[in-house]
């Protein structure tokens, strides 16, 4: 399986070129761009789930063009049997196993 994290401090983020290509890739409109404030008031890249096929063939297509303003994309691959998750710190981001536990 393939997961998009973002490797820097600041957070996940897409670029409008990348959410742009998306969005045509998927079919949906994301709405009209707010200049002033630079996103889609009706979509947010922060819905699309990391492992998220065209996510990783748009992150894939346009390399470091598809990171957002404090971002630096990069595909991570695990396994498909591992009981995944997203560990941050301050916006940077690395992928965890999930293990069990009991009190």
């Amino acid at each position: 399986m393939k997961i998009v994290i973002n490797t820097e401090y600041g957070g996940f983020g897409l670029s409008r070129e990348a959410i742009d290509r998306y969005c045509e890739l998927k079919g949906i409109s994301p709405g009209k761009w707010h200049e002033n404030y630079n996103f889609y008031p009706s979509f947010s890249e922060h819905d699309i789930p990391r492992e998220d096929g065209i996510l990783v063939q748009v992150i894939e297509e346009m390399g470091s063009k598809a990171d957002g303003r404090f971002a630096e994309l990069k595909i991570v691959k695990v396994p498909d049997n591992v009981n995944w998750y997203i560990e941050e710190y301050d916006g940077k981001e690395w992928v965890a196993e999930r293990h069990r536990t009991w009190d």
